[in-house]
């Protein structure tokens, strides 16, 4: 399909619509091999080869956004040199290069966003816009209320201190405790860490929001396209981060537009949603 060469290089980020065409206008893009300098000018982004300044223009990757229901067992990489399972199993081909937005270590189960814009995942990830992550933690032990508020301060680890997180008991029993636990950085291991170094191990963790976003309606080992608005409110939880032009979904088949609220299977399958296990005991419900 042909497409005006301004919108090309201002689709593909080279400069705004105006100052491409003033590139255009100034003879310093070649359409192969050839200077023009004709404003309106079409091309085929797949067959013909746009350069400016010596660098070859190509279009814009569609943006895509994927949340994932992660089981235990997987690794948050693209690949595993230990030839371990990686989140990638679990979302099939899409068409594009998606990379988890963070990670999740490999026994930890819950909420993994994965993209290809690296604007919103940077904006995501950086500390200066503090989005929030909670996670539901089993942990032995009955935490008292100054444990508690040691976690409500910040704990102080070996590569520093935590920022101060929010945290609440869910539940107890004579073997242990459930507790909801919410910070606002993405250490390595940071809650088990946490949780640890104040004397109450976890035996089990799921992240079951990330921002604005939760796992409501998505079942373990499922994943789902997110729509513009939950993509919108996730950029305004990083800062506003500033969306691409070329925010698209698409099918994890073919490749076209696909239904965002529709849920992809993918093994190990589960009947269970939200806040329960993948075993056959129950963490605990939360509501909507």
């Amino acid at each position: 399909m042909q497409v005006r060469l301004q919108k090309l290089l201002a689709d593909a980020g080279v400069a705004s619509r105006r100052a491409s065409e003033k590139l255009i206008s100034e003879g310093r893009v070649l359409v192969n091999g050839q200077p023009v300098t004709q404003l309106g000018t079409k091309v085929d982004p797949e067959t013909d080869r746009v350069e400016v300044g010596g660098r070859v223009v190509r279009p814009m990757e569609e943006r895509v956004c994927v949340i994932v229901n992660k089981p235990r067992g997987y690794v948050s990489t693209v690949k595993d040199p230990e030839g371990r399972r990686t989140v990638m199993e679990l979302i099939g081909h899409m068409g594009v290069r998606l990379y988890p937005v963070g990670r999740l270590d490999m026994d930890t189960e819950g909420l993994l966003l994965l993209t290809n814009d690296g604007e919103l995942t940077n904006a995501l990830l950086h500390p200066r816009h503090e989005v929030p992550k909670t996670y539901v933690a089993e942990v032995d032990g009955l935490p008292t209320p100054e444990t508690l508020s040691r976690l409500r301060r910040g704990i102080r680890l070996e590569d520093g201190p935590t920022s101060p997180a929010e945290v609440k008991v869910l539940k107890s029993t004579e073997r242990g405790s459930t507790l909801s636990i919410t910070i606002h950085e993405g250490r390595n291991r940071q809650v088990r860490r946490m949780l640890e170094a104040v004397g109450h191990p976890v035996s089990f963790l799921k992240r079951v929001r990330f921002g604005p976003l939760d796992l409501h309606g998505l079942k373990l080992g499922q994943h789902r396209f997110l729509n513009m608005a939950e993509v919108a409110r996730l950029r305004a939880a990083a800062g506003g981060a500033r969306a691409p032009r070329a925010m698209r979904r698409r099918s994890p088949d073919a490749g076209t537009a696909a239904p965002c609220a529709s849920a992809q299977t993918s093994p190990p399958r589960s009947n269970q949603a939200g806040l329960t296990r993948s075993g056959s005991k129950r963490v605990t419900r939360r509501g909507k």
